[in-house]
């Protein structure tokens, strides 16, 4: 019998396409943070970060015990 992963461990297929733009500035910025890091995939960093502020935003704005 084989060993199945759980759905929690599971990876989803990522299917849904978001696209941004950057000026030079923010290019410039993005592109020697990745260098001095040595992160080599740039689409992971940005969607990692991007989701840790979301995250972060959704856990200030959720209502606590006392509110």
């Amino acid at each position: 019998m084989k060993a199945t992963t759980s759905n929690r461990t599971k990876k989803q297929a990522r299917k849904h396409r978001v696209t941004i733009l950057l000026n030079d500035s923010e290019m410039r910025v993005l592109t020697r943070h990745c260098e001095k890091y040595m992160i080599r995939n740039r689409a992971k960093f940005v969607r990692e970060a991007l989701m840790r502020n979301i995250l972060k935003q959704m856990d200030k704005d959720a209502p606590t015990l006392f509110d």
